[in-house]
């Protein structure tokens, strides 16, 4: 049964998260299949990863006539169509409305690039080496209409090092984020 656990993937940029899950389930770490790869922006690069993969995109920019609610209507229709078990935001840069929550309730997940609940939103990791911290990370957590406020599911935590500067602290909290992300998406599809 948990070969046809299907995933839904969401992104906006690079996709680098999306291709940890990628190799997660090529490695046999993580049993699902990525139904899907949805990206609010046509230039999204992890577009090219999911298409190298073998996995369905769609781009879906939102219009500038339409409300949030609408827009997470659309997204939630095609993912219902493609019978997603779990939505896995990888660096979408949208917040979701009570909408598209309601539609897969504690069934969205976000990997951020923070101890949660410090730093929450954009930059996180400019933020954490401006106040300066010692430790910062990554979260796993479900989504709530709340910005980067829901349950955490699982945490990583990365030292902040005296030599530091925000881009060298983001490279290493992405090796956090790459590791933890297909675990908690085992976790949550574990029913933990």
């Amino acid at each position: 049964m948990t070969e046809n656990r299907r995933l839904g993937v969401l992104i906006s940029g690079r996709g680098s998260n999306l291709q940890a899950i990628i190799d997660a389930i090529k490695a046999g770490r993580l049993k699902a299949t990525v139904a899907v790869v949805i990206s609010n922006r046509a230039d999204a690069l992890g577009l090219d990863k999911a298409r190298a993969a073998g996995i369905e995109t769609l781009v879906l920019p939102q219009a500038p006539s339409s409300t949030r609610e609408e827009y997470d209507q659309v997204l939630v229709q095609h993912l219902q169509e493609r019978q997603v078990d779990l939505v896995c935001l990888a660096g979408f840069l949208r917040l979701l409305s009570q909408v598209f929550i309601d539609a897969f309730p504690n069934a969205v997940l976000n990997v951020h690039p923070s101890l949660l609940p410090a730093f929450p939103g954009l930059d996180a990791q400019r933020q954490a080496w401006e106040h300066g911290v010692r430790v910062s990370g990554a979260t796993v957590h479900l989504v709530t209409v709340d910005l980067d406020a829901g349950p955490i599911v699982e945490q990583a935590a990365v030292p902040v090092r005296a030599d530091d500067t925000p881009e060298t602290l983001a490279a290493r909290i992405l090796v956090e984020e790459h590791r933890i992300y297909p675990q908690a998406i085992a976790r949550i599809l574990d029913g933990k």
